[in-house]
């Protein structure tokens, strides 16, 4: 091997060791580590690696095995369900902003065309920079969560049709015409990919899973990613659109969790030498000469785009804090950008120098973003914390049970230990809903349930119930790490949105889980039964063993969660056995 590109290796592997885990520590986030070795390491730091075009071309790796994995996890079913965000918020919003970053640029003296193309290119945002940050912050199944997911899907979508549009525009070809034999073409081969990949990978990898040699099966699967890759880039068309319909073509199959697991360092490492390459090609020379043009620019347009993407959330009815967040991790710049900057340069549709000052905007964008997520998350524990001394102060005397979340579910809760004089403290993020209930004469306090010095404040190493009614998902499963870890001898009864949300609090070590709405599909249930002629009594007995049923197989699923195969057939015969129980019965009376 060559001793260059051998050293260059140990030293990017060296700097990520070293730089990467002191950000993490220090609350500012891997992807920001990545980018500060990138752009001290890159032309414009010590000039160690000089090349920056060429190792971001092979960075993309890290885009493209991060969208296999995310089509790993998002079944076709899901997909469709998707499609209203997908193409209805996602396509408004890169309309919208392309529209007012476009008008802005043309009342800045810029000519039509490259006003229109910067406008596009800037509506885009990064995929494998805001999904990164949400996955560190646990924040992908949130709704917003989804919702940036949908919208950067359309935006990977939006960049087909843009890559062919562009050469149209090329001074050196007037006379181009839109080739709608190439388009035609590119959708036949993305269809036969589509219908050949359907039939023929899970056969494939399951040949190679038959020789139970872990290294042939990783094989296959690489050969899956990078082929679907190569395939889609060959004609004309992304990458990663290639390997995300792979992923798709593989969520329902047998080897979803083994593909996930072994593909997950090279994703890992692939991703952060991406972020090095977005930080190798900050020009610091370009940056310094007109520091405040760059950053105004830079400044301005996420701003806009901020601004457009908060308003829309808001007409859909999305609060405050989810759309503030929705558009903090979509403002700014996508590494696409970088690719399409690249081609009008060459293809002279935009001057050298206009298409430098934007590839510096863009990367600064992204190095920005985390640095205003960090900010951003100081901010907000800086007054959650200085709220909660001066909003609300706990009760001095020892509560019984805690309950945290106070919505519709705790609220009974409440409801009932008051009435018995049993005492309690109910925390409540959400201060308008605690401002609300306070107004009907309910003690509820302002707090955060899943902060260790909270509830050691109310009472926690003293009480005897933890009553955990947290409505959104993700933060009733924080909330319950925090007090199994801290509290260990605290009995916890927990509310669950879901089966899903009671595996995962089983996962935990919580036995007392209740699904929300088991208990009044029963009683719709059994009250369907009656109002159909049956006796209340029989109606109220196939209830009954309908729910021990269900009860006894979702403890024989617990067993099984990642084995998807073994659950579908658990289910399967669960509803066979459940059927063969009420006929028995029904013929017995």
């Amino acid at each position: 091997m060559d001793h260059h590109l051998l050293s260059l290796i140990l030293l990017l592997l060296f700097s990520a060791v070293l730089v990467v885990p002191l950000f993490q520590r220090a609350g500012l986030g891997a992807v920001l580590g990545y980018l500060l070795i990138g752009s001290l390491l890159g032309p414009s730091g010590f000039s160690i690696l000089y090349d920056a075009p060429s190792m971001m071309r092979f960075a993309e790796l890290g885009v493209v095995f991060l969208l296999f994995v995310i089509g790993l996890e998002l079944k076709p079913s899901r997909l469709w369900a998707m499609r209203n965000q997908v193409f209805g918020f996602g396509a408004l919003q890169v309309s919208v902003t392309t529209v007012i970053l476009a008008l802005g640029g043309r009342a800045l003296g810029v000519g039509w065309t490259e006003s229109i193309l910067a406008g596009v290119m800037l509506s885009l945002s990064s995929t494998a920079l805001s999904l990164q940050v949400l996955s560190e912050r646990n924040q992908l199944n949130t709704n917003f969560g989804r919702t940036a997911f949908a919208v950067l899907l359309f935006q990977d979508l939006a960049a087909i049709p843009l890559l062919t549009i562009v050469p149209l525009l090329s001074p050196d070809n007037p006379g181009a015409a839109f080739d709608w034999k190439k388009a035609l073409f590119q959708f036949a081969i993305l269809g036969v990919a589509v219908g050949a990949g359907r039939y023929l990978l899970r056969p494939w990898l399951r040949f190679a899973a038959s020789a139970r040699i872990r290294e042939v099966f990783l094989a296959a699967a690489l050969l899956v990613v990078l082929g679907a890759a190569v395939l889609m880039e060959s004609v004309g068309l992304s990458m990663a659109l290639g390997t995300f319909l792979a992923g798709i073509l593989l969520s329902d199959s047998e080897f979803r969790h083994e593909l996930e697991t072994d593909l997950e360092p090279f994703k890992g490492l692939l991703l952060g030498l991406f972020f090095m390459a977005v930080g190798m090609s900050i020009d610091y020379g370009d940056l310094l000469s007109r520091p405040v043009f760059v950053f105004s620019l830079t400044a301005g347009w996420m701003f806009i785009k901020f601004a457009v993407i908060y308003v829309m959330a808001r007409f859909s009815k999305t609060h405050g804090a989810a759309a503030s967040s929705l558009a903090q991790v979509l403002c700014m710049g996508g590494e696409f950008a970088f690719v399409v900057l690249g081609v009008v340069e060459k293809l002279h549709v935009i001057d050298p120098n206009s298409a430098q000052t934007l590839t510096l905007s863009v990367a600064l964008s992204m190095v920005a973003s985390p640095i205003f997520y960090f900010i951003r998350d100081q901010w907000a524990v800086r007054v959650s914390s200085r709220g909660a001394k001066k909003f609300d102060t706990l009760p001095t005397e020892q509560p019984q049970v805690i309950l945290a979340g106070f919505g519709r579910v705790g609220q009974i809760v409440g409801r009932i230990l008051r009435i018995y004089e049993i005492p309690y403290t109910a925390l409540e993020l959400d201060p308008d809903q605690v401002q609300m209930v306070r107004r009907f004469g309910a003690e509820t306090y302002y707090g955060d349930a899943s902060r260790l010095d909270l509830l050691e404040i109310a009472g926690a190493k003293n009480a005897k119930l933890f009553i955990l009614a947290v409505d959104d998902v993700e933060s009733s499963l924080r909330v319950a790490r925090m007090v199994k870890e801290k509290f260990p001898g605290l009995r916890i009864i927990a509310r669950a949105r879901n089966r899903t949300h009671a595996f995962e609090l089983y996962n935990l070590g919580i036995e007392d889980v209740f699904r929300e709405t088991l208990g009044t599909s029963f009683e719709m249930a059994e009250t369907t039964l009656v109002a159909l002629g049956f006796e209340t009594s029989k109606a109220a007995n196939i209830i009954q063993t309908f729910r021990k049923h269900d009860e006894k197989t979702l403890q024989e699923q617990r067993a099984h969660l990642g084995d998807e195969k073994h659950l579908i057939k658990l289910s399967k015969q669960s509803v066979e056995q459940l059927a063969d129980l009420l006929r028995k019965d029904k013929r017995e009376n």
